[in-house]
């Protein structure tokens, strides 16, 4: 449901009022989603921000790279580039970690019933559903930590829905333990992939180290931009990096901690990373290396 354009006009001095206060800001469009990347920074191909670790606009003058798009400039906020963005903008966003909050989203009358019993009292701001606990600190993301509760703060927006209630409590270990996974039983995805998959090294078809870099970008991007099946998005990830680069030789340590860090960031456990890229290198006849 979209809303009127008058409600929608209050969006720009809102986040200029916001960002003032020291709050990273972005509009987001119908469903609560943030505005696609650019042209010019699709598939990260700008390299402004290909690996989403820090708030700010990129390169380009738009409101590209989801929460990463998030800012104080006034002078980005109010620019003739974002202005189609807050027009056709159905809410307003900003980035809790950016902010130095972290907010934990309860989606439903049991969450809150089990916060209200669990966690240290603090600001509460309504939601449509539900209620945003806002605790002063950062910790990493997470979804679905238990039954209607996310968990928003680095690398992930929120919707601003006002300032809330109540005295600001500073995060406690019994918040950011809702983040900590039970540590997996599975076998361990290899460590490093610097020696050949699959026996003997197969001949390299990459002509330059720019296509293996493009082809982990656009990896990281498909799993970032998963609204939904995130499991499943980044289990077809790995297998498609694996299928192209996996017998060569040339995926590092490193491009799989990048990919597993853009799963985690979307709420997936580093034990659900693990077995995900276990069961690619199985389908894949990778799994005896």
């Amino acid at each position: 449901m979209t809303q009127p354009t008058d409600i929608r006009r209050e969006h720009l001095p809102a986040a200029l009022s916001l960002a003032t206060s020291g709050l990273p800001v972005l509009p987001l469009r119908v469903g609560k989603v943030p505005f696609g990347n650019c042209p010019a920074c699709a598939r990260n191909t700008c390299g402004g921000r290909p690996n989403m670790r820090t708030p700010g606009p990129c390169l380009c003058p738009y409101p590209c790279h989801g929460w990463a798009a998030a800012t104080t400039d006034p002078g980005v906020i109010n620019s003739p580039t974002w202005a189609s963005a807050w027009r056709s903008a159905a809410t307003l966003a900003y980035h809790p970690g950016g902010a130095g909050v972290t907010v934990v989203d309860l989606d439903d009358p049991a969450a809150i019933q089990w916060a209200r019993e669990t966690l240290p009292a603090t600001r509460t701001v309504a939601t449509t559903r539900g209620e945003h606990w806002i605790y002063r600190g950062t910790m990493p993301s997470a979804n679905a930590v238990r039954s209607g509760v996310d968990i928003k703060s680095l690398m992930a927006y929120a919707r601003w829905l006002g300032p809330g209630t109540g005295a600001t409590a500073a995060l406690t270990g019994a918040v950011r333990a809702l983040a900590v996974k039970e540590p997996s039983t599975a076998h361990r995805a290899p460590q490093t992939l610097s020696i050949p998959l699959g026996g003997q090294r197969e001949k390299c078809p990459h002509r330059t180290p720019a296509y293996l870099e493009r082809g982990i970008a656009m990896a990281e991007q498909r799993i970032t931009e998963a609204s939904s099946a995130v499991h499943a998005t980044a289990y077809r990830t790995f297998l498609a990096v694996l299928s192209t680069h996996g017998r060569c030789g040339c995926l590092t340590e490193g491009h799989i901690a990048r990919l597993f860090t853009a799963a985690q960031a979307k709420g997936e456990s580093a034990r659900h990373c693990t077995d995900a890229w276990t069961n690619a290198l199985t389908t894949l006849g990778l799994s005896h290396v």
